[in-house]
């Protein structure tokens, strides 16, 4: 993929508003869980928060792949001026991981409770188990879920920060091609 492959400066109104959108829910899903360790387990407080974590978390699926559905058939707006060719390799290599923890972690998260026995549930509407209860597994599945949430708080901070050096100190247009509202 080529970094320049549309004329327009930026991207289109409806990736702006999923971008920022799954960033927004993306953050909810992590305060959630962060926010229900500070209620006593099993307090309705506690479970009302973990369920939120877990409905928000399964809606990060679909808007990923609606997300990269998005990706596919929309171009990316050129970044002006063009960056250095391991830049440009370094952020395919972002948006991967991205996107492999947004497609990822979701399905973690309902195998992990699937095989610890534990019923999921998508905003009130229970969800088929996907797997048996298995003990043993749904310890590894949890390990797993839970280095990939801090997997993530990195690759999130390291998202920010390049857009952030792109924008202060490269000066180029990555950021505002991303920004709601007018060029």
């Amino acid at each position: 993929m080529t970094t320049a492959t549309r004329s327009h400066p930026r991207y289109t109104p409806s990736a702006i508003a999923l971008h920022w959108g799954m960033a927004l829910l993306i953050v909810a899903v992590y305060g959630c869980m962060l926010a229900s360790d500070n209620f006593p387990r099993g307090s309705d407080t506690y479970l009302l928060l973990r369920g939120l974590h877990y409905s928000l978390g399964l809606l990060v699926l679909p808007l990923a792949c609606l997300r990269l559905a998005l990706v596919a058939r929309q171009p990316r707006p050129a970044i002006v001026p063009a960056p250095a060719a391991w830049q440009e390799q370094l952020a395919r290599w972002m948006k991967f991981a991205l996107y492999g923890l947004m497609l990822a972690m979701p399905l973690l998260g309902w195998l992990s409770l699937a095989a610890k026995g534990t019923p999921v549930a998508f905003f009130g509407m229970p969800l088929p188990s996907p797997l048996p209860p298995a003990p043993n597994l749904a310890h590894l599945i949890k390990e797993v879920h839970e280095a990939g949430a801090s997997v993530g708080y990195a690759l999130v901070g390291a998202h920010t920060a390049a857009a952030l050096v792109h924008h202060h100190v490269l000066r180029d247009n990555t950021l505002r091609r991303m920004l709601p509202g007018r060029a």
